[in-house]
């Protein structure tokens, strides 16, 4: 059976790490939410002067986001432009949860999100997959840690990609980014009433992807 699996959570909980390793593991196909709604912010940030509703609107009217599985991971163009590493710059990670929120991107996405899982066979990550993307999928989990926790993990992360960032500072965007994600008026970030809860603070990669491997089973 062709299963759809859809994984929520707050930002920093982990998802796209276990999301990834596990549909490797069940050769199922990997689809970052995440990553296409930074593609517009990408997008923005190098086309328009400004970062305004206006902008973003200008920036995803005709854009083309698409995803690619391959031997080194999923790659993200836009607009025939790889933007795989460039989107995940501090710039773009400081913009997104305003692009997210706004009804047209987020109708936009959800249409492409959907096509992509029409035949099954996906683990699909992101802040409203269970509850308004795919509200059909067969398994549906919500990961979250500790904003603490969270942001010691976007931090080592952060790092080893060269970028100077200060902890504190990172807890602080962390916290409100969920603050955002959670209020926000179009598909807010929330726990699905049939998902199941999964708190990653203390549990290692390989813990989580073997919880999330029984939950398929």
């Amino acid at each position: 059976m062709k299963r759809v699996i859809a994984i929520d959570g707050p930002a920093g909980a982990g998802k796209s790490t276990v999301a990834k390793i596990a549909a490797e593991k069940l050769g199922y196909t990997y689809i970052d939410t995440g990553a296409m709604y930074r593609g517009v912010a990408w997008k923005t940030l190098r086309e328009e002067r400004d970062t305004s509703d206006a902008a973003i609107l200008r920036a995803v009217r005709d854009i083309d986001v698409r995803l690619a599985c391959t031997e080194s991971g999923t790659r993200v163009t836009v607009d025939g432009t790889d933007v795989t590493s460039e989107i995940r710059t501090p710039e773009v990670t400081h913009i997104v949860s305003r692009v997210a929120a706004l009804a047209p991107v987020r109708e936009k996405m959800v249409e492409l999100q959907r096509v992509m899982a029409r035949d099954g066979a996906v683990v699909m990550d992101g802040r409203d997959i269970g509850t308004n993307v795919l509200p059909d999928a067969d398994v549906k989990i919500f990961l979250t840690a500790s904003v603490e926790e969270r942001a010691r993990r976007r931090y080592e992360e952060m790092k080893e990609k060269g970028y100077a960032v200060d902890f504190d500072e990172l807890k602080g965007e962390i916290a409100s980014r969920d603050k955002q994600d959670s209020e926000r008026a179009i598909s807010p970030l929330r726990r699905a009433d049939d998902a199941v809860l999964l708190d990653t603070t203390a549990l290692s990669i390989d813990d989580v992807v073997a919880r999330i491997l029984e939950l398929c089973e």
